[in-house]
């Protein structure tokens, strides 16, 4: 399975920086922690924009 992972232009590239990387295949939006690859989260386009709006209206603030 050929999957190019992205992360964002915020994350670091230091070998100790962790971040979210994302990537779409067959449909779906796929998320993991670099530094635990191996275990995969499986979403919808919609479910992750629901999401993202939410965080862009500081709904999940309080997590922080």
């Amino acid at each position: 399975m050929d999957i190019h992972w992205r992360k964002s232009s915020k994350s670091s590239d230091d070998e100790d920086s962790n971040c979210l990387e994302l990537a779409e295949h067959n449909g779906e939006i796929l998320m993991r922690e670099s530094d635990n690859p191996d275990v995969i989260i499986r979403t919808t386009p919609a479910l992750l924009r629901a999401f993202l709006d939410g965080a862009k209206q500081g709904e999940f603030d309080n997590l922080t």
